[in-house]
């Protein structure tokens, strides 16, 4: 049914039967009373129209209002159509007339009826979405589709970020194990941040107790040398490493990137315009050799690179400082599970190695906190504060600020470090326990790296099989596996499972093992 008026400027209605319109037209220009009359039989058609429940969840003006909106949007009240008066309609309907009134005044904020004083509401021009449908253009009888980007259409053949639904399970990668944490210390410091929310004096972005404290702890236990106005927090070390590319990248530029390695770099990059070559590895990181294309930002992760966990000695990484400063490039360091080491105190960042080279450092907390917390952080030469903070603020990657001050608290009380400390120990007995499983249940079908800390491993595959097919069996059997062949941007035929450890405890490593085993032998 569509309510309207016809060409004389009459009430009428019609109705679709069988494909035929059949239109019932009532002529009241007669009638002395024809506003009354128009007004009333429109408040009982609109009552067959709306159906209110006084036992819903929702009170009677949200339901009207709702109503009336979909009636207007999908063309079943025509444009220019006048409704009853809130009295016929509150009488027609049963609810009290400033249910209607309420209602009405609704839809005229939101621009869907036309009010003026003394008249009835109209249906406004446009309101209905029926109306400004466009029609559907074929070519070869296929409808046309919405266009989007080809960044967004390359989405779905990408391998990164992997997903996986449900809850997570074992040996799913870069995962720390929240059940360990301190959950009702960090519930006091966000309450006390919360409550100091209301008395803060500045609009940054960046909370300045927790660049203080970070600069702190990261100068002490990483050899960071920054001051805190180098500090950006930002909701990710993803987010940080999408913001640097943002600012130090143009389209065409060249970006290196570690082969295997992390497949967020490569599509932060990729997304920024830049050509993205992945530089194979030797057994101290990313091998320099003699290559003679020269990049413009180089990505790499030292400590524990990603995904094999080698430690990039002091020796490569002078190499690594000494070639960025001659061709002029730029240097990422992802430092992203650093706390982590289990074999000896672990080597200082690259950051702060002391040399003119231009080095941009991200970290994050959800790998040493847990993952929801959502809150990275990078370190941007002094000379560059103004124009990363410009482009934060353009980019609007910040992060909530009484989040931000818990977390300033958390770390200044010592709650962060006697934390790490505690996992640290417990993610080593777990690597541990990991090797074991791993040996007694596949064998010689793998070939582990061991590496001297972080919160995964490698496990290289032989000829056997394809670590992508192993990948999805092991998935069907309810155990994660990432397949080294989706981090690798160079040609090679190497084939390994990555496997993360540190979110799992004895008997689920035990369990996970037990599966893998029977799948890779």
């Amino acid at each position: 049914m569509v309510i309207g008026l016809d060409a004389s400027g009459n009430f009428g209605f019609w109705k679709h039967i069988d494909g035929y319109c059949l239109r019932h037209h009532l002529d009241l220009t007669k009638d002395p009373n024809l506003k009354k009359s128009q007004s009333q039989l429109m408040g009982d058609l609109l009552s067959g129209l709306i159906k209110l429940s006084p036992d819903s969840d929702e009170t009677l003006l949200r339901q009207l209002t709702q109503q009336l909106r979909s009636l207007i949007t999908s063309g079943r009240l025509a444009p220019a159509q006048r409704l009853p008066s809130s009295r016929d309609l509150a009488q027609s309907l049963s609810v009290g007339r400033n249910t209607v009134s309420f209602a009405i005044e609704q839809l005229a904020a939101e621009g869907y009826l036309t009010t003026s004083p003394g008249r009835r509401a109209v249906v406004s021009i446009g309101a209905s979405l029926d109306a400004r449908k466009p029609q559907r253009i074929k070519t070869d009888q296929r409808t046309v589709e919405l266009r989007v980007s080809p960044w967004a259409r390359s989405l779905h053949n990408a391998s990164w970020p992997p997903i996986y639904r449900g809850r997570p399970r074992a040996f799913q990668p870069g995962l720390a194990d929240e059940r360990e944490f301190p959950h009702d210390i960090w519930a006091r410091c966000l309450r006390r941040a919360a409550r100091s929310a209301r008395v803060r004096g500045d609009s940054s972005h960046n909370s300045a107790a927790l660049r203080k404290a970070l600069q702190q702890h990261l100068a002490e236990h990483r050899g960071v040398k920054a001051t805190p106005d180098q500090i950006m927090i930002v909701p990710s070390a993803q987010a940080g490493i999408a913001l640097i590319a943002k600012v130090m990248i143009g389209t065409g530029d060249l970006a290196w990137i570690e082969s295997p390695g992390y497949g967020g770099a490569f599509a932060a990059l990729q997304s920024a315009g830049a050509i993205v070559a992945g530089v194979p590895l030797d057994e101290f990181g990313m091998a320099l050799g003699e290559r003679k294309d020269i990049p413009r930002l180089i990505f790499v992760t030292p400590s524990h690179q990603y995904p094999t966990g080698r430690l990039m000695p002091a020796g490569r990484r002078l190499e690594l400082l000494r070639f960025a400063a001659s061709v002029g490039a730029s240097i990422v360091e992802d430092d992203y599970d650093s706390e982590f080491h289990y074999e000896a105190r672990p080597v200082s960042a690259l950051q702060g190695m002391g040399l003119s080279t231009t080095v941009l450092y991200v970290g994050t907390f959800s790998k040493s906190m847990f993952a929801d917390i959502r809150i990275g952080y990078i370190i941007v030469p002094e000379r560059l504060i103004e124009i990363f903070e410009l482009a934060q603020r353009h980019m609007g990657l910040s992060a909530a600020i009484p989040m931000q001050d818990a977390l300033a608290e958390f770390i200044r009380n010592g709650m962060y470090l006697a934390h790490v400390r505690k996992m640290t120990r417990l993610y080593k007995e777990r690597r541990d326990q990991l090797l074991k499983a791993l040996a007694s249940e596949t064998g010689d079908r793998l070939s582990i790296e061991i590496p001297a800390g972080g919160m995964q491993l490698l496990a290289r595959c032989g000829a056997f099989a394809r670590d992508d097919q192993l990948s999805a069996r092991l998935l069907e059997a309810g155990v994660v596996a990432r397949p080294l062949s989706s981090m690798v941007f160079h040609k090679t035929k190497a084939q390994g499972l990555f496997l993360g450890f540190a979110a799992w405890n004895d008997v689920e490593i035990e369990r996970a093992a037990r599966i893998l085993g029977r799948i890779v032998r």
